[in-house]
C-alpha cells in the first residue's frame, strides 16, 4: 500500500512495506499509484510515451526503477538473542508520574546512566503500589528490556539508543493510557505550552533546541517534553513527556544566571554522542497535558547573528522533520500525520539575543507575525 501527499510541486510518497515516507516527482507518483493498482508496465509504458519524449526502453528501466521501490525486502532470518533476565539487581529505583509509579531494576551502572540521570527528578521512595516493574539488563554485546518479567526487546550495543527510544515509549504509553498504536509518531524535538497551544522546537543537535526551551519555561512558558516529543492519533495533541532538560556545557554561561543549581549539578558524558551534559528539572508537574500544536520552529542560535524569522516551506520542512522522527507503521495513522503536517505553519527561527527570541515565540503564539 502507498499513499500521496501533494507538497509545494513535489508528491510525498509513504511506501507501507517499509514505513517509509520519501519525495518525488509527481510523474514518479503517479506511476507508482499505477503499479499500486497492478497496471501493467506495457500500459504505463505507453501513458508515458504520451507525455514524455524519451525512447520506450528508457521510460521501460524508468517505470522498472520504480516497481523496485514498492517491492516489500526479505528479512534475513536471523536468530533473535535472548538474555537471561537475572535474579539480582544492583539498583532499583522508584519514579512517579502523575498517578503512576514505575519501579526500574538496573544490572548495573551501565544501564542506571542510559536512564536515571533523565528521571532522577521524579524518583521517591518505595511507594505501597506499584503499577509497573520495568527490568534492564545487558551482557558484553546485548541489552534487554522487560516490563512485568515479560521480554520487550532485545539489542544490539550499538543500537542502544533503540532501547532508550522503546523505554521512553513505554513511559508515554502508560502515564497517557494509549497503546503504541493509538500514537502517531515522536519527535526529536523541544516542545513548549502557552496553556492553550504547544509549539515544537527542531534543528541540528547543537543548534540551541533545549537552551532556547530551558530559557522559555523561565518566561511564563511550559515544558512540554524535552528531545523525546510524542504526538497522537485521536486529538493529533503534544502530549507530556516527563523527562529532564538535557543542557550541554557550552549553554551554562548563558543559563547559570537563571538556573544557579546547574552549576552544581551532576555532569554526564556521553563519549559515543560526544557531549557532556548535565539535567534541569521541567516546570510541568501535570504530565496528563496535552495541547494542539501551534507551529513547528526549526531554530538556530548563531552567535552575533540578527534575529531573523522566515516561513518555511513545507517540503523542506518535511525533509528535516522526518529522519530524526519515529512515526507510526499503521496506514490510518501515516495518512493522518501527513493531514497534520500539511496545516502546520513552519518557520526557520535564528538568533543570538535571547530577548528577541523569546518575544517572537509570544508573537507566535499571539498571531503577531
Amino acid at each position: 500500500m502507498i499513499l500521496q501527499k501533494q507538497l509545494d510541486d513535489k508528491t510525498i510518497l509513504w511506501l507501507q512495506h517499509n514505513n517509509q515516507y520519501i519525495i518525488v516527482e509527481p510523474i514518479v507518483a503517479e506511476i507508482a499509484s499505477l503499479l499500486n493498482t497492478n497496471t501493467s508496465i506495457e500500459e504505463i509504458t505507453t501513458l508515458l510515451s504520451n507525455k514524455v519524449n524519451a525512447p520506450l526502453q528508457e521510460i521501460t528501466h524508468f517505470i522498472d526503477d520504480i516497481a523496485k521501490l514498492l517491492i516489500p525486502k526479505v528479512k534475513d532470518d536471523v536468530k533473535k538473542t535472548i538474555l537471561k533476565v537475572p535474579e539480582n539487581f544492583e539498583y532499583n529505583y522508584y519514579y512517579k508520574m502523575n498517578n503512576i509509579t514505575i519501579k526500574v531494576s538496573y544490572l548495573s551502572d551501565f544501564e542506571k546512566l542510559l536512564v536515571h540521570p533523565k528521571f532522577a527528578h521524579l524518583e521517591v521512595q518505595e511507594p505501597l503500589n506499584i503499577n509497573y516493574h520495568y527490568e534492564v539488563y545487558s551482557n558484553e554485546t546485548h541489552i534487554s528490556f522487560s516490563i512485568d518479567k515479560k521480554v520487550i526487546n532485545t539489542w544490539e550495543l550499538n543500537e542502544v539508543h533503540y532501547f532508550q527510544g522503546k523505554f521512553s515509549m513505554k513511559i508515554v504509553e502508560h502515564i497517557h493510557l494509549k497503546e503504541e498504536k493509538e500514537w502517531l509518531g515522536v519527535f526529536h524535538a523541544s516542545a513548549i505550552s502557552n496553556g492553550k497551544e504547544s509549539m515544537l522546537f527542531l534543528g541540528d543537535s547543537g543548534n540551541g533546541k533545549s537552551t532556547s526551551l530551558a530559557l522559555l519555561q523561565a518566561n511564563d512558558f511550559t515544558c512540554l517534553a524535552d528531545d523525546f516529543v510524542p504526538i497522537d492519533s485521536q486529538k493529533k495533541h503534544i502530549y507530556s513527556f516527563p523527562s529532564a532538560i538535557s543542557i550541554k556545557k557550552n549553554s551554562l554561561d548563558t543559563l547559570l544566571p537563571i538556573y544557579p543549581e546547574l552549576k552544581t549539578s551532576a555532569e554526564f558524558h556521553f563519549k559515543k554522542l560526544n557531549k557532556i551534559v548535565r539535567y534541569l528539572i521541567p516546570n510541568n508537574t501535570n504530565y496528563q497535558q496535552h495541547l494542539p500544536c501551534k507551529a513547528l520552529i526549526f531554530i538556530k542560535y548563531e552567535k552575533n547573528s540578527d534575529l531573523q524569522i522566515d516561513e518555511i516551506s513545507k517540503l523542506n520542512a518535511f525533509q528535516q522533520l522526518v529522519p530524526d522522527s519515529w512515526l507510526s507503521p499503521i496506514s490510518e495513522n501515516a495518512e493522518k500525520f501527513m493531514n497534520w503536517f500539511e496545516k502546520l505553519p513552519c518557520y526557520q527561527l535564528t538568533y543570538s539575543d535571547n530577548k528577541k527570541m523569546i518575544e517572537t515565540v509570544h508573537k507566535i503564539f499571539n498571531n503577531e507575525l
